[in-house]
């Protein structure tokens, strides 16, 4: 049967995307390279993908327990996705014991000058990336002991999984680290152009709301890119087992 291709975009990355969109943010002003350590990540992250495309299905365990495992590990990550989401948007569903991650409304003056006006939003920003990383980093371990369990294939997916995410996560952390430095250059791009009418009540400031709906969005982003490992476990583990009818 002929492998069906997986639905992962290789080398590609919606983060930098969105980020190229706005105006006032320049990725090489954070640190040399951003860009290209970012790539570079996100290139590894496809090559888990990848190396399933051409790997021959041997399956090795019964046909319906591979099914149904297929089914609740893509039942899972639907879910720990979602919750994420409903954290940063504020719509939905918030995960178990989790509170909410409010976005805050705070505005630039003569008392509070703008670098200090952005330090709410970079807590906020982190917090999340927190959020991120302790849901996402389980999810992943779990999707990956499912493979090693699998064929042969499967199994030496799972162990240069293991390897990698040994090896960049550190990596991850410190170029990822950097998008809240990035998204604070945003914030002060718009609060040197923005112009409202005196008696506007400033914590509804359009350019404010604006800069509120630009964080989430990015926050959206960088979950879809730190999922993509998982995601490209999953969709091996599930190319094998529909190689394998």
């Amino acid at each position: 049967m002929t492998p069906a291709p997986l639905q992962t975009h290789f080398n590609s990355s919606r983060l930098m995307h969105v980020l190229a969109d706005l105006e006032g943010v320049s990725t090489a002003a954070v640190g040399s390279g951003f860009a290209e350590k970012l790539g570079l990540w996100v290139s590894f992250t496809d090559a888990i993908a990848l190396s399933a495309v051409h790997s021959a299905a041997q399956p090795i365990l019964p046909q319906a327990r591979v099914t149904t495992q297929a089914t609740r590990l893509a039942q899972d990550l639907a879910h720990t996705r979602s919750g994420l989401e409903a954290l940063i948007t504020g719509r939905g569903t918030l995960p178990a014991g989790k509170a909410a991650i409010k976005l805050p409304h705070v505005v630039a003056d003569d008392t509070l000058p703008g670098a200090s006006a952005y330090e709410p939003y970079r807590r906020y920003y982190t917090a999340h990336q927190r959020e991120m990383e302790s849901s996402l980093g389980p999810l992943r371990a779990k999707v990956r002991g499912e493979l090693s369990r699998s064929t042969p294939a499967l199994q030496q997916l799972a162990a240069m999984d293991a390897t990698l995410e040994n090896i960049l996560s550190e990596r991850e952390s410190r170029v990822l680290a950097k998008v809240a430095s990035l998204m604070q250059r945003r914030f002060m791009h718009l609060l040197r152009t923005h112009s409202a009418p005196p008696d506007a009540d400033p914590k509804q400031d359009p350019w404010l709301v604006r800069f509120g709906l630009e964080l989430q969005n990015v926050l959206l982003a960088e979950l879809e890119l730190r999922l993509q490992p998982t995601l490209g476990l999953l969709e091996a583990y599930q190319h094998e087992n529909h190689a394998s009818l």
